[in-house]
Formats: structure tokens, sequence, C-alpha cells
């Protein structure tokens, strides 16, 4: 299965899945989301890594996204936490490979500066309607803000090339809003929408960081 394949399929599959996602029963948001998701994982395997130790906690990573996306689809309270645990946990590897080959500086500062402030900002927006989640979401806002700010640091290393900068840097983001969305759905507003444009970010940055994996330099 090559890169375009892969892709295209992808692409089918999420139309599928925001569909599905409207009509709320989760046995259908699982026949298009477990494949779409596994698709990340076979993105992951069509280049050869350079730095396995970096490509593999990325592959961890995705691992523990795709576990996180199948307890989120069954739609209870209970498999919700955990998959916000499953979630918080890929979030930890990714940040652990972006410090592993990260640079300490002056774009990673600045990333530091502004992630405090939309930690800040995101905890003044959920935090009144979160109820007995406050603990874990607030846990959760500072693992993410974590992981971005390594992907600050990444930036910031002139050694790695600037499409695999771009690339992981631009994943890192797009997760970043894309849990926005989540975080409105679940706690804020419930709404179609989210869906709409949360989705299309997650797999955005998903694909994004799965093929980038293997663009840094051993």
């Amino acid at each position: 299965m090559g890169i375009g394949m892969v892709l295209g399929l992808a692409m089918a599959l999420l139309v599928g899945l925001v569909k599905a996602e409207k009509t709320e029963k989760p046995k259908w948001i699982l026949v298009f989301k477990t494949p779409l998701s596994l698709l990340f994982i076979v993105a992951w395997t069509l280049q050869p890594a350079q730095d396995t130790r970096f490509a593999g906690l990325i592959l961890i990573a995705l691992v523990f996204c795709l576990g996180g996306d199948v307890l989120l689809a069954l739609g209870s309270r209970k498999s919700f936490l955990s998959g916000l645990v499953s979630f918080l946990l890929g979030h930890v590897i990714y940040a652990a490979a972006f410090f592993s080959v990260g640079t300490v500086g002056p774009v990673m500062a600045v990333g530091v500066i502004l992630l405090m402030l939309g930690a800040a900002l995101t905890w003044r927006w959920l935090e009144p309607h979160l109820g007995n989640m406050r603990n874990p979401v607030l846990a959760y806002i500072v693992v993410i803000s974590i992981m971005v700010g390594g992907a600050f640091g990444l930036v910031g290393n002139p050694s790695i090339p600037f499409h695999a900068r771009a690339c992981i840097f631009a994943g890192a983001i797009l997760f970043y809003a894309s849990d926005l969305f989540v975080a409105r759905q679940r706690f804020v507003v419930g709404a179609h929408v989210n869906r709409v444009l949360g989705l299309p970010l997650y797999y955005a940055a998903q694909f994004l960081l799965a093929f980038s994996a293997a663009w840094i330099p051993g």
C-alpha cells in the first residue's frame, strides 16, 4: 500500500466517520474510526526510519492515540476518562520524542510563553463546565502544552531538515487545536460542527506525525 492509497482511503473513511458521528451510535462510529486510526499506524511503516529511537517513540504514541480513539468512540463516561488517559500517555510519548531531538533556546522560550497563555485561557474557558473532571482535564492541558513545547524545541534545531520540522510542528499544533473541539463537544456545547472541524484537524495531525517520523536524521 503506497502513500497515495493510504491518504485516499483515509479521506473516504473520514467522510464516513463525520457522517457516522452525527448518528451518535458507537457501533457505526467504530466501523469508520477504527480502520481510519489504524491507517496512521500503516503510514508510519511506509518509510524507513533514520533515527530509530525517535521513530519508535512516535509509533508508541500513535498506538496510545489509536487506543484513545476507540475508547472515546464507545461514548460512556468511563470510556471517555480511559480515552483521556490513553491520549495523555500518547502526548507524554510524543513529548519525549520531540525533546529527544529538540534544543533549548529562543524558539522554545517563545513557545513556552505562548503555551502558558494558551493554557490559562483554555482553563478559564473550560473550568466552569468541568465538574468532577477538573483534575483530569487540567492534567491533560498541562501535558499537551508540554508536548507542543517540545515541538517548539524541535523547530529550533537547525540540524533537522526544514520540511521535517515544519510537518512535526504543524502536527503538534493541529493536534492541540483538534483537542479544543473535543473539549467543546464534551464540556461546553455538544454540536456536530465540533466533529466536522475537529476530526479533519486530528487526522491531519496524526498523519503528519506518522509520515515525518522517518525524516529525523539518525
